[in-house]
């Protein structure tokens, strides 16, 4: 029986389907214009851009713009790169314009579909961010569609590791910067704890096209990028606590492999407080003490480290290092370190040297980072699954954009065997009945250990042809996958999503061209060699087409619906035939944590013998709805991890807009005489309780705490003996005095000077007391969860003493500016003061999920944006040697050079620093 909807579906199309009809009168309209459009001359056609600027000075709204620019961007990108886009592409670029996420399947061109809206958006002049996920592309794509840029007379710049501040901000300024979600998010971090707004690099968040947008905001959503310094080594404690675990049995605590969480029974719980006790590490008598938090924290690291992380699957030891294994690429990740300890636990278990923890100096999810823009899109070749998190957290509608050509692929259904054993004997001889009609052969696998496990059956039945990519030999990646569509080739992929390079059936003409033509100098020798080149790899693709095309051959489902929707991608390229397999068994991870033992008693009494395999839609199903169920649960995990960062990013936002506020004033004598005036009332509300009579006054503690805060040895007592004083008058009393002390400062150094000095020191303290506040937050949202316990909501609670932190810090903000200020002795020249440096040392986390690597675990070029800063300290003008520039210090960039030439350092050595 067909039911209402699907008989609506058929008859009507689905809603995408619906969607995808209503930009054809546009395409209809951009094909229109093209006869007209090729006609122009060169000039006349890049001359079209000053004239859409003009319409748009006049009133005129991108919109109305649409069909003239798609159709002057379709004629540039012919003329310049030789590429034109299908009808297919120019709906791809209408869905990118109206704030959305275009799904197109691989090969089908998502980096020539960008330009058309990125062109029409950068008409504004505000900056358009294409947004990619390693530096090689993003210099690939600038490279290689900054020629239609350009042609059409628009400026294009890359954002990539090592750049330095004055190339950062050039990049910024350019109408249209290819960037890495890193380098945006750590250059927004940066550019918040600058001192002066002329040194910040990014000049808005107007609009961005974010290129595998569901790696980059879905995987990395939960993964912060942080700016952090080191705090004292804590080395010893983590030994300790490691030698603890192996003395535990299995009753003394429980793993929930599902929620990835371990937890302590009453009998482990008991067992380890005796150990601590022993140790001498136990404050009181209960674990659970208020005092053993930390405790608390480390204890479960160590027990999670030992039972929920798996070494080659989870990490890997390299030289004497733990590196993070990415779950969703099976790429290595150097510098890539698990947070709040975990990491150190991990080298604790694996007794390798304990690097020191990292204080937070400055963080922002990807969530809250991309949520900043005016407008967001996003493409990617996988996204209709999560289409429910895009909406929720993004605001964005994913459109499913048809293929310029019918995919020829066949997906065929799952084979679920009783053992691991039955299921790779089965993959075996598929791969070698493959291999045997020149099939290539991709196969993919969840995990490294699982990969290689696959490569020794694979050599163990006389099959050595072969190539394994995963995180141990990820460097010669590109080469790997460019010849993977040859005929007869097998690659096993460790989770094989987006890899930022085609599978073409016969191999990769271009990288081929370029490996092979490495040193040939000679014109007319290397247009031979292309020839030759070319025509070997025609040959060898119709040799693949009629073998079947590519063969994608997995040996499990992951638990995301959508990663497995990659690697079956990873086939049909453009119309061309592949196929696609599941080969299961009931031992597989996804299949035992959701109840494989009632299939497989189902299947012993079914009668299902050794080396056969159970085949059925209905198999595909059930495991579908167990992924569902996997990602309904991780959508949740973010979801909730979003409140929470929510209320952070809340009070980030508050101290970020705060610091650009008082950067852009001139002069914060206002800002800080009202300080200085709150702190009075703080003081003397402390003090004077309210409608209090003058001898209930704690005049002592009053004096005491101006002369802390205010710096000023006032008559406080005698004040208060006298006949009819109230509160008010002591307070105005006060208020005037200091004011008048504060004068005194002004007149006596000056007021440009003393301008300077209460900028900087504003600023340093806020930034200060941030950090501070950061480290509170993570320990209050580490022990917030055992609320719960208590029936309390733990992010009301989290909600709620968050925003008492946060009051603190405003509290603390006043007080510490004006004792500093009341104190303050210049003995410098104005142009010598102390100026607002950054921390001594900083170090930037966050991993690429496509190359594996930790962009910012070296130290930048010289005069970088900062991912590790060298110590500067201010020396005395009287201390510097003109002649060795190692004596001279942080030098401000607006000072006179102390090499004595005269010129501004920023204009002289500074130039080079």
């Amino acid at each position: 029986m067909v039911s209402f909807g699907n008989l609506a579906r058929k008859i009507f199309g689905s809603s995408n389907d619906r969607r995808v009809r209503a930009y054809q009168p546009r395409v209809d309209a951009i094909n229109a214009l093209e006869e007209e459009i090729q006609a122009l001359s060169d000039g006349d056609l890049a001359a079209r851009t000053d004239m859409f600027r003009e319409q748009l000075a006049g009133g005129a709204k991108l919109d109305d713009l649409l069909v003239p620019a798609f159709a002057t961007v379709r004629e540039a990108a012919r003329r310049v790169i030789g590429l034109r886009p299908f009808d297919v592409q120019l709906i791809g670029g209408m869905i990118l314009h109206e704030n959305s996420i275009a799904e197109m399947k691989t090969g089908e061109g998502k980096t020539l579909v960008a330009t058309l809206p990125v062109y029409l958006n950068a008409l504004e002049g505000k900056g358009v961010h294409v947004v990619t996920v390693n530096d090689y592309l993003a210099q690939r794509d600038a490279e290689w569609m900054g020629q239609v840029y350009a042609f059409l007379g628009m400026t294009t710049a890359t954002i990539v590791h090592g750049l330095d501040d004055d190339a950062r901000r050039a990049a910024y300024a350019a109408d249209i910067t290819y960037a890495t979600n890193n380098e945006l998010g750590f250059d927004y971090l940066r550019d918040n704890m600058k001192y002066d707004r002329q040194s910040m690099a990014q000049r808005g968040h107007h609009y961005a096209i974010v290129d595998e947008v569901d790696s980059i905001l879905i995987d990395e959503a939960r993964t912060p990028l942080i700016i952090s310094g080191p705090l004292d080594d804590r080395s010893e404690l983590y030994n300790t606590i490691d030698a603890f675990i192996p003395m535990l049995s299995e009753a003394d605590y429980e793993i929930d492999e599902k929620q990835r969480s371990a937890s302590f029974t009453e009998d482990g719980t008991e067992k380890l407080e005796n150990m601590l006790k022993e140790a001498g590490l136990l404050k009181g008598e209960s674990l659970y003490d208020i005092e053993n938090v930390a405790i608390v924290h480390h204890v479960n690291n160590a027990l999670k480290a030992h039972r929920l992380f798996t070494r080659d699957k989870d990490y890997i030891v390299r030289n004497g290092e733990i590196v993070i294994i990415d779950e969703f690429t099976g790429r290595m990740m150097p510098g890539r370190r698990y947070s709040e300890g975990q990491h150190q636990a991990l080298e604790a278990k694996e007794h390798v040297k304990i690097q020191p923890e990292n204080q937070t100096l400055a963080s922002i999810t990807f969530q809250n980072y991309f949520r900043m823009y005016t407008k967001l899109a996003g493409m990617t070749g996988t996204a209709a699954t999560e289409a429910e998190e895009f909406g929720n957290i993004y605001g964005l509608e994913v459109v499913e954009v048809p293929t310029n050509l019918p995919i020829a692929r066949a997906d065929e259904d799952d084979e679920v065997y009783r053992t691991a054993e039955e299921k790779y004997k089965a993959i075996i001889e598929e791969i070698t009945a493959a291999r045997n009609k020149k099939q290539p052969v991709l196969v993919g696998t969840t995990s490294i250990e699982k990969s290689e496990a696959l490569a020794a059956l694979l050599k163990e039945a006389g099959v050595k042809d072969f190539q394994v990519l995963n995180a141990r030999y990820h460097e010669q990646e590109a080469h790997i996958i460019s010849q993977a569509g040859v005929p007869g080739s097998i690659t096993i992929a460790t989770n094989m999503a987006g890899r930022g390079t085609d599978i073409q059936l016969g191999g990769n003409v271009e990288m081929r061209i370029e490996q092979e033509l490495q040193g040939i100098e000679d014109e007319a020798e290397r247009a031979k060699k292309t020839a030759e080149i070319r025509a070997e790899v025609q040959k060898l693709k119709d040799q693949a087409i009629s073998a079947g095309g590519l063969y994608v051959l997995a040996t499990e489902r992951h638990e995301s619906r959508r990663i497995d929707n990659q690697l079956r991608g990873r086939s049909g390229r453009q119309g061309d035939p592949g196929r696609s397999k599941f080969f299961l068994s009931l031992q597989d991870d996804l299949m035992r944590i959701f109840g494989s033992d009632r299939m497989d008693g189902m299947l012993q009494k079914l009668g299902l013998k050794e080396g056969e395999a159970i085949v059925h839609p209905w198999i595909n199903k059930a495991l579908e709805r167990a992924q569902k169920k996997v990602e309904a649960r991780n959508f949740d995990i973010r979801k909730n991890l979003l409140k929470f960062d929510d209320v952070m990013n809340d009070q980030r936002k508050v101290i970020f807009e705060q610091r650009l506020e008082l950067m852009d004033s001139e002069d914060v004598t206002e800002d800080v005489a009202e300080m200085r005036h709150e702190v009075i009332d703080t003081l003397v509300s402390r003090h004077i309780p309210e409608k209090a009579y003058a001898e209930q006054w704690d005049t002592a503690a009053l004096k005491e705490e101006v002369g802390q805060y205010l710096n000023l040895d006032l008559p406080i007592e005698e004040w208060a003996a006298e006949e009819g004083i109230a509160e008010d008058d002591l307070r105005e009393r006060l208020t005037a005095e200091a004011d008048k002390a504060a004068t005194e400062r002004t007149e006596r150094y000056g007021p440009e000077t003393m301008a300077y000095v209460e900028k900087s020191v504003v600023l340093q303290t806020l930034d200060h007391l941030w950090r501070e506040h950061l480290v509170n937050l993570d320990h209050l949202r580490s022990v917030v969860g055992f609320r719960g316990m208590a029936q309390r909501d733990p992010l009301q609670e989290y909600k709620s003493e968050a925003f008492e932190l946060f009051q603190t810090l405003l509290s603390q903000l006043r007080m510490h500016v004006t004792g500093q200020l009341m104190r303050v002795e210049i003995v410098q020249q104005a142009a010598d003061a102390p100026q607002p440096h950054e921390p001594d040392t900083m170090e930037a986390h966050h991993i690429d999920a496509t190359t594996g690597e930790d962009e910012f675990s070296e130290p930048p070029a010289i005069g970088g944006g900062a991912a590790v800063m060298a110590p500067s300290r201010m020396v005395a003008a009287s201390e510097r040697d003109p002649n060795d520039p190692s004596t001279w210090g942080k030098v401000g960039r607006n000072e006179l050079c102390p090499c004595g030439s005269g010129k501004k350092y920023k204009h002289c050595h500074g130039a080079y620093a």
